[in-house]
């Protein structure tokens, strides 16, 4: 996948834009609706995005929980076959441009040819005009301006379109297989292993503690999952602890442990990918650390289960 910028050599494209949090299912549907306009044209494929969050940018104490880091972002797009992924450094003066405006920088400083809208998608300052206005200003500037379908999928809540904001959603209420099924891949968490309270040690489930590699991730409900474990170059599963450790009396703290099956190495400082297949239970507070211990071992029967037919 080729990065694009401000020069003379862009391809002419057929493309769309947007901040493609997640890259999840319904954004792999618009995108390779692209694919199949810019095949037709002749042309390359280009989706257009934002390395940082627009409202970030505007409002510096925004935290976005992001469902995926500015680099997992491009990995994801990589994987999608897309020819071309223009990053646009979304600042104040862009912010300020008209829709048509915007159009004219795509076109002459980019060489988009034909442009896909999704079906909730707006641009230009304010995001007051709509798609209507978008096709006028294509046709004075040279740009095709297209309509394109959404995806939708049966959820809990009915046939509903899928966005990052649904993923958002179930993934801070624990519903991790919904989440997993709109996103079309397992939802992770990359970090470092740092050190830790040492607890699970004396309860016979030693823990990597993992310090999130962005501040902005979205680390999903308090709870225990089962989860696959990405360390050292191999794969294991895992039992992962999200939450405060009430038991403990750990105050607001908030910390995320991983039991590594079959695992017995010195990993401090060392990378980690966490990925979510399923939460187990919701977090709360035993009587006693024997409490705890039991039903850690209930908790690591059920996991291994789950990860087994997963």
């Amino acid at each position: 996948m080729r990065i694009g910028d401000i020069c003379s050599n862009n391809p002419p494209s057929v493309a769309t834009i947007g901040f493609f949090d997640g890259v999840h299912q319904g954004h792999r549907f618009l995108i390779e609706q692209v694919r199949q306009e810019a095949a037709a044209r002749g042309l390359a494929s280009s989706v257009i995005t934002f390395p940082v969050h627009p409202r970030k940018v505007l409002h510096s104490d925004y935290r976005p929980a992001l469902l995926t880091t500015p680099q997992e972002k491009l990995d994801l797009l990589a994987q999608t076959g897309i020819d071309q992924c223009i990053l646009l450094d979304f600042t104040p003066h862009l912010a300020a441009l008209s829709a048509r405006e915007f159009m004219e920088v795509l076109k002459h400083c980019y060489n988009v040819r034909a442009l896909l809208i999704g079906y909730d998608h707006r641009f230009g300052h304010n995001r007051c005009e709509g798609f209507d206005d978008y096709v006028r200003y294509g046709h004075e500037l040279g740009i095709d301006v297209l309509p394109t379908r959404a995806f939708r999928m049966e959820t809990p809540r009915g046939d509903t379109p899928v966005s990052s904001s649904l993923v958002r959603r179930l993934l801070l209420e624990g519903k991790i297989a919904q989440a997993n099924q709109c996103l079309g891949y397992p939802y992770f968490l990359n970090g470092t292993v740092v050190s830790g309270h040492r607890v699970g040690h004396k309860l016979g489930y030693p823990t990597a503690n993992l310090q999130p590699d962005h501040p902005d991730k979205l680390v999903p409900a308090n709870g225990v999952y089962a989860v696959r474990v990405a360390t050292c170059g191999q794969n294991y599963g895992g039992m992962l602890n999200i939450g405060c450790r009430p038991t403990l009396d750990n105050g607001a703290e908030r910390s995320i442990e991983v039991h590594i099956f079959h695992f017995d190495r010195d990993i401090y400082q060392q990378p980690l990918r966490l990925s979510f297949m399923q939460r187990i239970r919701e977090e709360r507070r035993f009587s006693s650390l024997d409490e705890l211990a039991g039903q850690l071992r209930q908790d690591a029967a059920r996991i291994r289960e789950v990860l087994e037919n997963s």
